[in-house]
């Protein structure tokens, strides 16, 4: 899944995949392995990147997060993939679930029809051996489930589309 930061108004989009030594960190045209994180307590831990072992301290505050790392504070704000698909819909009344990644869906846990709320689960799908639920974005209506339970589809594939009550 492509993950979006953005660090001083510059956002960065990176894509962690696994390898056998962890995993690789994909930034830009840039791969860079074996990248690793050690959790030392709720508030710090060791950022391995090829080889190279770095203590850092962080404090996740909703879409921000607080790094401190060689002495430097950084705060990075997070980009849900899904909101950002989401959001670029135009049409006021239709919302759309779209991939965050390619994969396939394992399950569906909605129906056309059912009222869903913000966070509610549509669907269970898998990617590179991890499941990610997708969520509804909003209150609304399950208007059309665009897949079927072991479907494959693309990364920005439209999942599943919700209409706002009373359209």
């Amino acid at each position: 899944m492509y993950h979006s930061f953005e660090v001083e108004g510059v956002y960065h989009e990176l894509w962690l995949s696994p390898s056998q030594q962890g995993y690789r960190l994909h930034l830009r045209d840039q791969v860079i392995t074996p990248v690793a994180f050690t959790h030392c307590s709720d508030s710090s831990g060791i950022l391995t990147i090829a080889g190279h072992s770095e203590r850092v301290r962080f404090a996740i505050e909703g879409e921000l997060i607080h790094l401190h790392i060689r002495g430097r504070t950084r705060i990075l704000r997070y980009n849900d993939p899904l909101r950002a698909c989401a959001s670029g819909n135009n049409d006021t009344h239709a919302l759309v679930a779209r991939a965050p990644m390619p994969g396939f869906v394992v399950s569906i846990t909605v129906s056309s029809g059912q009222s869903v709320s913000a966070g509610m689960a549509l669907m269970l799908i898998e990617s590179m051996k991890l499941e990610t639920i997708i969520r509804s974005p909003q209150d609304g209506i399950v208007d059309r489930i665009h897949v079927k339970e072991g479907e494959s589809f693309e990364h920005d594939a439209v999942l599943v589309t919700l209409s706002k009550e009373g359209r």
